[in-house]
């Protein structure tokens, strides 16, 4: 779910996910046959969970946040897409899980039914799909750790190193975190206040700067790697 190069490419391809995995002018030209163009305003749903799968959504641009409902109400946010990657891979026919826009988007929708003819009939199509299958493998298992194991000083480092490899920021490099307090506390299972006083003891530690509420400055990235292990010790 977070490969580079596939974000790479699909940022210079408006049409998606054909061209951006290499898979040749005639079969970028077929699956364009069965895609649209869409577009979505921030906090707009494109589905909610147990909606029919009819459709499979690529984001070509914008930021994408997918989260389950608990019971009692609270929210789960399981991640948040970017430029390159595909959601609505539901094999149970349903989706299992919500996704809104966090941004202003544009996604490139396939039919499902067309969409899964695909996989037969253009080379290599699969093999794709596999490695997008196992990219979001890894991610759920990165998020397991990261609500079972770390700290909140160790989670919210390991957010920001996970945007900053979304977006290939290296050391001193300035993030767009375009998503609320809100959201990144419903993604590491951190109430909203224990997220902004970890983001301020980063700052003041110097690892981080914070110029604007969707920007976040990376100071010294080796420092927060380390403390995203759990390398580092913490007061939080």
């Amino acid at each position: 779910m977070h490969a580079q190069a596939t974000s790479t490419a699909a940022k210079n391809n408006p049409r998606g996910f054909a061209v951006a995995y290499g898979t040749g002018r005639r079969a970028s030209n077929n699956i364009a046959a069965v895609s649209s163009v869409q577009s979505k305003a921030p906090d707009e749903t494109l589905f909610a969970e147990g909606d029919e799968a009819a459709s499979v959504y690529e984001v070509v641009r914008g930021m994408v946040r997918l989260y389950k409902m608990l019971p009692d109400g609270r929210r789960q946010i399981t991640g948040f897409l970017s430029a390159g990657h595909l959601l609505g891979l539901a094999s149970e026919g349903h989706c299992l899980y919500s996704a809104e826009a966090v941004t202003e988007v544009a996604l490139c929708r396939y039919e499902r039914r067309a969409f899964e003819r695909m996989i037969d009939e253009v080379p290599g199509f699969a093999r794709r799909l596999l490695t997008v299958a196992s990219d979001e493998l890894r991610a759920a298992q990165d998020q397991m750790l990261l609500l079972g194991r770390k700290t909140a000083t160790e989670k919210v480092a390991s957010f920001l190193l996970m945007i900053a490899d979304q977006q290939d920021c290296d050391d001193a490099d300035q993030l767009d975190v375009p998503m609320t307090r809100s959201d990144i506390a419903d993604h590491l299972g951190l109430t909203i206040e224990t997220v902004s006083r970890t983001l301020t003891k980063l700052k003041q530690d110097g690892l981080i700067a914070l110029p604007a509420p969707t920007r976040i400055e990376i100071r010294h990235r080796n420092q927060l790697e380390r403390l995203a292990a759990g390398e580092a010790d913490t007061d939080l």
